[in-house]
């Protein structure tokens, strides 16, 4: 059954995703799934234009961001029309950029605090033994 509804799935090309940008046709892209939010525009509680502002285009980051509820995204399960077709996903490279700030912002905890906190430990034992000599 897997494999059938594997072939089931509609796929769209971020051009096409593009233009379905208005309140006509409102598509956004989530976790490269694709959404058509145009009946839903009215009903969206952080108002209409949140939506229409990414019409178009791939809005997971802002949809993090916001923190939607567990029903927010159980409903959201109900606009999905296709995915993101496997060819255009690298081209989203938002997530890929914020791993990589995740990853630099870890060495930078490291070189900012554990290697600082290192040195003054071994700069107060050489003090300590400086001052029991005298």
């Amino acid at each position: 059954m897997a494999g059938q509804e594997e072939q089931a799935v509609k796929y769209y090309t971020l051009e096409e995703i593009e233009k379905h940008k208005d309140s006509k046709s409102t598509w956004v892209i989530l976790h490269h799934k694709v959404y058509d939010l145009t009946r839903f525009l009215e009903e969206h509680p952080g108002g209409e234009e949140v939506l229409r502002e990414q019409a178009g285009g791939d809005a997971t980051e802002n949809f993090e961001d916001v923190g939607h509820s567990t029903d927010a995204r159980e409903l959201s399960k109900t606009f999905i029309i296709g995915e993101v077709h496997p060819d255009d996903r690298p081209k989203l490279a938002k997530p890929t950029e914020t791993l990589i700030t995740t990853v630099e912002s870890n060495s930078s905890w490291w070189t900012n605090w554990v290697i600082p906190a290192i040195s003054a430990l071994a700069v107060a034992m050489m003090y300590r033994i400086y001052i029991a000599e005298d």
